[in-house]
């Protein structure tokens, strides 16, 4: 099989509809919406989840249980790997140093290093929180650990 003998499977592709071009097409005037109603409005149609007023399904249901997504501390997470690409040898790492390169976006509560990939940079790393095997790269590349005030 070459590239020009591809294909899609018979049925998977439709015309697109193009109403409003004459009432001998079908699909004229009324644009196969029918007459009057939401549905034929513009921007007409209900909302997803809408059941005719009858109490829609999340609201039947019963509510249980507590869930912390709301009030949980936002950590932004950097890995040792995007240190490695990111600073120069000696460089130190802090929350406006990786504000500036991109590593960090957006509001967050604390700053999390981690150990995933490897680093050969000797940095000073002073951020809120820093994984054991971080800490053993980081240290073993000869940089050092501080914790934010």
């Amino acid at each position: 099989m070459k590239l020009h003998d591809l294909q899609p499977n018979p049925g998977a592709r439709h015309r697109r509809k193009r109403v409003g071009s004459g009432e001998s097409s079908g699909l004229g005037k009324t644009c196969g919406r029918g007459h009057k109603g939401q549905k034929s409005r513009s921007g007409g149609g209900t909302r997803p989840g809408f059941e005719g007023g009858q109490m829609p399904l999340h609201r039947r249901l019963p509510k249980k249980g507590f869930n912390n997504t709301a009030f949980q501390a936002k950590i932004a997470i950097v890995n040792v790997s995007q240190l490695e690409a990111k600073f120069d040898d000696g460089a130190a790492v802090t929350e406006e140093s990786l504000r500036a390169c991109g590593l960090v976006k957006g509001p967050c509560d604390a700053i999390k290093v981690l150990g995933n990939g490897t680093l050969g940079k000797k940095l000073v790393v002073t951020v809120d929180a820093v994984s054991a095997a971080a800490r053993e790269k980081i240290e073993q590349a000869g940089g050092s650990v501080g914790k934010t005030a």
